[in-house]
Order: structure tokens, then C-alpha cells, then sequence
């Protein structure tokens, strides 16, 4: 609408007498701009005010059953045509009746039939004048919801400065824990291996390193909300994920709960750590089981979403694969749905949870550059929606390392740490294991060693160290030297030195603290098989 049309007078006309419609076209004619309606029946007043977005309403003063005065007062009874000026039409110059309109709200009173210029100027005065009252309505108006919006724009800001703050904490916590646990196990480990335990000092053992365990998983779970988790993602179609646990989600809810599974036929692929995906959702599933307390149904659906489909104000527009898991259950109230992502925020008494499992589905999704949105309402049941990014790769299925304990060998492997006790103990690993062990206390003395010609069949090195050469400069120097060495990651959490946007390349291999030696000798042996494609000698082969 250009300016002209914006400022153009709507004049509603109503009066008996049909000749009153040519006087006043006639008399409008000096008027820039205007559109004038004319109607005889006065209580059609307020509806065709409103249909033709009336800024002027000129009315006849005596009309037989509705006069100008009622017409003035049910114009101004109406929300929406209270404002519009109204000027009484009269043949009659009488005070009196001049007071009684000015009293029920008109805001002019021409003599029958006034010069068209005095017409034009009433008019254009009171019409301008409606018109910046919009105007100005609609500037309040939209000031308004800009005020709304830059608060809820704040609030957003400041949970997401919360929700950084608290993330960067805890992912220092947890590698600093990790580095811990991993002494401790590792020496417990050991002790198993060449401690000569009795019955007794081998359960004392295995609790403590149940013990280790837990406290790995609770590192992890404050890794994947910092999304500091090193993901190892591939193209998958998440549907078959979704079918492969629907037997477990039905033995994690129990008999009395229902499960429901709704997969979209079309279903399309994306870009994600297909384990960590499955931890995410069992532990919704979990949550979700506490909250219907045995009963209720649970509801899994996948399907594509967006960029035509209703996306929530939280997704950006894009195409997404949408994974829903809501319950029946017993809901969240406000005051707990704003607290809902933090780590160790929790309603379950104590000892019956640790607060974790939404902030590792939130850190997973956002680290896997996806968006979660969760609605929760009492006696309504939770709601979990995760968005993730569509992909049009085609699913790939990830190369699984053996996960059972293996032999050792006598390869030799170099051992790069700078920690001294967890050098020490993992050292102590597989030199029982049968390895020949070299170690160096950071990066640099492994180039040294690498550069004298040393034979090394697999480097086995942390993340981050001290010192002029990095993790990846190693490793250059690695393959560039020994192109047949094979080198295995360790690390608290990878920090970005060996992940993209918190995405390992498929080529890397990382092997996560705290480790069991299990682990990380059935790692060692499936990157030394492959190296050559064939068997390698074993300690029980030598």
C-alpha cells in the first residue's frame, strides 16, 4: 500500500433520502482521495463500518425508527467503531440538539446541505485524524510484541549462557574425572592380572571396579550434555534402530505399560552416532517409565519433518528426520520444564536418579547439530521431540570393533601419556599382556623415538598433552615414517583437537577414558588384524 492509498478517506454515508449520496459525491469531488459507500438502512451502520474500514461516518440526524443519535451510539458501544469519527448531517441549527450529539459521542454536526469545501476539509480532518490513531494503535501494537519477543529472545539468551556456562564445567570435570578413573581402574585391572588375589580380594576388586564403571557413566553422560562426547557418526536410517529396540523398550517399561511404534514408510536418513542415538533413547525410555509408574502408553514415532510441515518456533526451517518419544505419564509443571535440561536437575527422591538423561539427549542432539524440544504438561503426559538434519547419503552400517576380551600379543607398541600413573598403569596392562612396551611422556619424545627407526607396530597415544608437538603432528609423522603402524586415540574427551564440530572422521580411532583393559586390548588386536589383513602372532603363538 503506497502512501496515497494509506491516507485515503472511507466514508460511510447513511440517510433516508437517496438524493443525499449525489450531494455529497458531488461535494467530495475536491477530495484528494476517498471512497464513499452509501446505505439507507441505519442499522447496517456498524457492519458495513467495519467491512469497509470506515474513517469517516457522515449520518443523517432524523431518520424514521433509527435517528442519527442511535446510530452514533451503537457505533460507539462497538469495539471496533468506537474511534471512527461520526459527523451528524441536520437541518436543524439548534444548541441543544448540537450538545445532545456532542454528548453521545459525535464528533461534528454539519448543517444540511454545508459548502463542499467546508465538506472536504471536516471530512479530510477527521479522517486524517482516524487514521493516525491506527496508526498509532498498530505501533503500540507491534511495539508490543516486539518487547514480547526481545524478553522471550533474553530469557532464551540467558539459558543458553546457563546451559554453555554449565556445560563448559562439567566437560572439564568430566576429563579431569576421566584421567582419575582411569588410574583407578587400570590399577585395579592390574592387580587382577598379576596380584595373585584370593576369592576374597578378587570381590573386593570386582566392586570397586563396578564402582569405576558407574562413575565412567556418569562421566559420559556430563561429556554428551557439554557435547564434548567424540561422536563416531554415520548415514543411518534411524527407523531400523527404532525396530531393533522396540523388544528392549517393551522389557524396559514392564507388562503393565503399552508401546506404541509409529515409523514412517518414508523415513529418510541422517547424519548420526547410531550409538549414542540408542542411549539417548533409552534413557527417555526410562524417564518415561518413571513417569507413568509402571503404567500408561509410550508412543515412538519417526517421521520426516519441515520445510513445508509446521515446524516448532525452535527448529530453524530445514529438512529434519523428527523422533518422537512422549508418555502418558504424569507431566512436568512449568517451574520444572524450565529446569528440565540441566545436569542433575531431578524430581525423583534421592538415589533414584541422577538428573542426566534429558541433558545428555540435549547435548547429543545439539552436538549432532540437531534441535530437541520437549512439552510436558501436568496429568498430560512429556512429550520429547528430536529433530536431526535429513541427509540424502545413502545408510551405511559403521565398522563394529570385537568388543570380547582378547589375547595379547607380542607386537610392540608405544605408549604416549603425560600422566605418569595412567602411563604407568597402562604400560603395566600390556606389558602383562605380552607386548613390548615403549613409552615417551608426550609428544615430542615420540617423534624422537619414531625418528631413531624404532619398530612400532601400533602407537597408542592421548589427545591432549604439553609441550611443542600435538597429538595430530605425531601422527603425521607416524604415517609419514611407519606407514604400517597403526595408532589408536585415547582421551578424557576429544576438545575439538580430533573432532569436527564434535565429529570424528571415520579414519580416526579413539579409544575413550576411562578404558578397560578388555577394551582396549580387543581395540589393539582388531587394528593390528587389519593393518595387514592377516593373522598376527599371539602371545599364545609365540
Amino acid at each position: 500500500m503506497n502512501q496515497e492509498d494509506s491516507n485515503a478517506c472511507s466514508v460511510l454515508l447513511i440517510d433516508d433520502e437517496p438524493f443525499a449520496e449525489d450531494i455529497i459525491s458531488h461535494g467530495m469531488k475536491g477530495c484528494a482521495s476517498y471512497a464513499l459507500r452509501y446505505a439507507r438502512d441505519p442499522g447496517m451502520a456498524v457492519e458495513l463500518a467495519k467491512e469497509i474500514g470506515a474513517t469517516v461516518v457522515l449520518v443523517d440526524l432524523r431518520m424514521p425508527e433509527i435517528d442519527g443519535f442511535e446510530v452514533t451510539r451503537r457505533l460507539r458501544a462497538d469495539k471496533d467503531t468506537e474511534h471512527i469519527p461520526v459527523i451528524l448531517l441536520s437541518s436543524e441549527e439548534d444548541p441543544e440538539i448540537k450538545a445532545k450529539a456532542f454528548a453521545l459521542g459525535a464528533n461534528d454536526y454539519l448543517v444540511k446541505w454545508p459548502d463542499p469545501r467546508e465538506l472536504v476539509a471536516r471530512v479530510r480532518y477527521h479522517s486524517d485524524a482516524c487514521i493516525a490513531r491506527r496508526q498509532r494503535d498498530a505501533a503500540f501494537v507491534s511495539l508490543r510484541l516486539s518487547q514480547e519477543q526481545l524478553a522471550a529472545s533474553q530469557s532464551a539468551l540467558y539459558q543458553a549462557q546457563k546451559m554453555e556456562a554449565i556445560g563448559q564445567l562439567t566437560g572439564g570435570v568430566a576429563h579431569d574425572f576421566n584421567n582419575v578413573l582411569q588410574i583407578i581402574g587400570g590399577n585395579l585391572q592390574l592387580l587382577k592380572l598379576v596380584g595373585n588375589l584370593n576369592d576374597a580380594g578378587k570381590a573386593r576388586v570386582d566392586m570397586a571396579l563396578a564402582g569405576v564403571e558407574r562413575g565412567a557413566r556418569l562421566s559420559s553422560h556430563l561429556l554428551a550434555f557439554a557435547r564434548r562426547q567424540p561422536l563416531q557418526a554415520v548415514v543411518i536410517n534411524p527407523g531400523h534402530l527404532l525396530r531393533e529396540m522396540d523388544d528392549m523398550m517393551r522389557r524396559v517399561l514392564g507388562p503393565r505399560a503399552r508401546v506404541v511404534t509409529d515409523i514412517s514408510a518414508s523415513l529418510g536418513s541422517t547424519l548420526v552416532d547410531p550409538n549414542q542415538l540408542n542411549n539417548v533413547l533409552l534413557n527417555l525410555a526410562i524417564n518415561a517409565r518413571d513417569a507413568m509408574a509402571g503404567g500408561g502408553t509410550l508412543t515412538i514415532r519417526a517421521a520426516n519433518a519441515g520445510p513445508d510441515g509446521v515446524l516448532p518456533t525452535e527448529v530453524p526451517r530445514g529438512h529434519y528426520v523428527l523422533i518422537e518419544v512422549a508418555d502418558t505419564g504424569k507431566g512436568m509443571a512449568p517451574e520444572v520444564l524450565e529446569r528440565a535440561f540441566e545436569p542433575f536437575f531431578t524430581t525423583k527422591p534421592t538415589g533414584q536418579g541422577t538428573g542426566l538423561g534429558l541433558s545428555m539427549a540435549y547435548g547429543f542432539v545439539k552436538q549432532s547439530g540437531g534441535e530437541i524440544v520437549l512439552r510436558s504438561e501436568p496429568g498430560k503426559g512429556t512429550s520429547v521431540r528430536i529433530y536431526l538434519p535429513r541427509s540424502e547419503a545413502e545408510p551405511q552400517h559403521a565398522e563394529q570393533a570385537p568388543t570380547a576380551p582378547l589375547l595379547g600379543g607380542i607386537e610392540t607398541i608405544l605408549v604416549v601419556e603425560d600422566e605418569e600413573d595412567v602411563r604407568s598403569t597402562t604400560c603395566g596392562i600390556l606389558s602383562a599382556l605380552g607386548y613390548k612396551v615403549l613409552e615417551a611422556p608426550d609428544a615430542a619424545k615420540a617423534v624422537e623415538i619414531v625418528e631413531r627407526g624404532q619398530h612400532i607396530d601400533l602407537v597408542f597415544t592421548d589427545v591432549i598433552m604439553p609441550g611443542p608437538v600435538s597429538s595430530l603432528q605425531l601422527g603425521e609423522v607416524v604415517r609419514a615414517r611407519l606407514p604400517q603402524a597403526q595408532i589408536l586415540y585415547t582421551s578424557g574427551y576429544a576438545e575439538g583437537v580430533l573432532a569436527h564440530e564434535g565429529k570424528l572422521e571415520a579414519s580416526v580411532n579413539l579409544l575413550q577414558k576411562p578404558y578397560h583393559p578388555d577394551a582396549l586390548s580387543a581395540r589393539i588386536r582388531h587394528l593390528l588384524r587389519r593393518r595387514a589383513g592377516t593373522p598376527v602372532p599371539t602371545r599364545n603363538d609365540a
